[in-house]
């Protein structure tokens, strides 16, 4: 058996996110935010730069200064869990839980997404964060 999906599907992780950050496009806004999670977990910047709208009010025109940040956050955090609240064609709303110097963090969000030429990317969100 491989190692688990780190969005917490269940599934292998060569069966469920693994594609997509290879490179192939996410079918659904749902897929795509759970295979941003895990690149994330996986330290992968280029991936969430890659599927970032570039309306998003987190794209960054400084791609360094991007891939340094979303690589501070991704070492600085574990990503513990993920439950999906509910979803649409074109939003998710879940919950992240995430540990980040000794303390637990509970990351409420809905994300909103646009297909843009076949692609989901992501365009915004509504965050929460609870104690």
């Amino acid at each position: 058996m491989g190692n688990l999906c780190p969005c917490h599907s269940g599934s292998e992780y060569s069966q469920c996110c693994k594609p997509y950050h290879e490179g192939r496009h996410p079918p659904t806004a749902l897929a795509l935010m759970r295979s941003r999670y895990s690149a994330y977990a996986l330290n992968n910047a280029e991936y969430i730069i890659k599927t970032t709208h570039p309306k998003s009010p987190y794209f960054e025109k400084n791609r360094k200064a991007w891939i340094q940040g979303i690589l501070e956050f991704s070492r600085q955090t574990q990503f513990v869990g993920l439950d999906i609240l509910g979803s649409g064609e074109n939003w998710v709303h879940f919950s992240a839980k995430l540990r980040q110097n000794g303390s637990n963090i509970e990351l409420n969000e809905k994300s909103h997404f646009e297909k843009i030429d076949d692609q989901w990317l992501y365009l915004s969100g509504e965050v929460k964060k609870l104690p």
